[in-house]
């Protein structure tokens, strides 16, 4: 149904159609049915992704996987990992109804019965898509009503008799790191999914998601360091990192670790989808020249967000590459190796380091296989409105 053209920054770069869908499709086939792959099927019309490091289904890779599946065409895949979402992750009573318990084992037994935002974000998103894409089928299938019921829990429980508390600050517009939690993520605002939510969830809620959109685009601003582009996995409402200990961990959180890559990815795709700049945009550029010059001899270790260097090394150093890379969307092109504008040049090389690095082996490819493949569609303009 959409029209837009989008971005082929490999073709940029002088890939040839044919390199680049026979790459495509050998990324494809590895991630889903290789030797390393994180899909499995399950019965007869199930299927899951396995986090391979925690060896658990996420509803962060179960959406991500549908994601992945509507933006290929790959109906029967969707249609598994959707099922056995709804038939293991979905919770049916309490505070947390209508929402996903954000990790099950791989038999579906639940881990927690409590939810992640970006799994609802990411299970909406990809429902709608298929909508259009496929068409609505009945039951859990009528893919269009649930993703729009989703969406209308996540703003409207807690209010109107409906137990549980929402996802987003209804003051603000902010998703919530975690229902009703006094703090963000800011890799989980995705403004180009709320221009979309604008659009297609149930008229009542579309002025909130356009607020959303708007609010989104304005705190990645503020949350972005403005000499690093870096961005704390957790941040207050204004943008700083969130610094108090959590209850159940004793991790930091406030420096550019793990979550925090994937939102330089999310700008450049928001950039490539809607053009629309609040600050946040010249993010991914700052990003890059932090990773790619100023640290260019070694950038995937842990840092704060000013850019100071940590001695730890980076858990995903292949999601840094991915997602800094798929920030080349929001640095306007063409991209070329031997542009004479060092953004540009800079860009290129970002994606020509990403195009030469395979797929993450071992049991901690699941995360960065993930924002690898997204990347790729990104990149080659295959990671579409649908």
């Amino acid at each position: 149904m959409d029209k837009q053209n989008y971005r082929n920054i490999f073709a940029e770069l002088g890939k040839t159609d044919e390199e680049i869908s026979a790459r495509l499709k050998e990324i494809v086939n590895e991630f889903f049915y290789g030797e390393d792959r994180i899909y499995h099927t399950s019965g007869e019309d199930m299927g899951y992704l396995e986090d391979t490091g925690n060896h658990d289904a996420r509803t962060e890779g179960m959406s991500y996987g549908m994601m992945m599946c509507v933006q290929l065409d790959m109906k029967e895949e969707f249609d598994r990992i959707w099922k056995w979402a709804r038939t293991y992750m979905f919770l049916t009573d309490g505070p947390t109804k209508d929402y996903f318990a954000w990790s099950c084992a791989t038999d579906g037994k639940k881990n927690a019965y409590g939810p992640a935002p970006d799994g609802e974000e990411f299970f909406a998103m990809a429902l709608l898509f298929a909508s259009h894409r496929w068409g609505d089928g009945e039951g859990i299938f009528e893919y269009s009503k649930h993703a729009r019921d989703i969406l209308s829990a996540m703003i409207h429980k807690g209010s109107g008799g409906r137990e549980g508390a929402p996802m987003f600050n209804s003051d603000n517009h902010q998703i919530l790191f975690v229902p009703g939690s006094p703090f963000t993520d800011p890799s989980y605002h995705l403004p180009h999914f709320y221009e979309l939510f604008a659009q297609w969830a149930y008229e009542e809620d579309r002025e909130f998601f356009a607020e959303a959109a708007k609010a989104s685009r304005e705190y990645l601003a503020k949350a972005c360091h403005p000499v690093t582009g870096m961005n704390a996995e957790y941040a207050e409402f204004d943008g700083s990192p969130y610094s108090k200990p959590m209850p159940w961990s004793k991790e930091r959180h406030d420096w550019f670790y793990s979550d925090a890559y994937r939102t330089a990815a999310n700008i450049g795709l928001d950039w490539e989808w809607f053009g629309k700049d609040s600050g946040q945009r010249i993010a991914c550029e700052r990003l890059q020249y932090t990773l790619g010059v100023v640290n260019k001899d070694d950038p995937y270790v842990t840092y704060e967000i000013d850019g100071t260097r940590l001695d730890k090394p980076a858990l995903h150093p292949i999601g840094i590459l991915a997602t800094t890379a798929q920030g080349a969307l929001a640095v306007d092109g063409p991209l070329s190796a031997d542009s004479t504008d060092p953004v540009k040049k800079l860009a290129a090389e970002w994606v020509l380091r990403f195009w030469n690095e395979p797929l993450r082996k071992g049991d901690r490819r699941y995360y960065d296989n993930c924002l690898y493949l997204f990347a790729f569609l990104a990149l080659s303009g295959n990671y579409r409105i649908w």
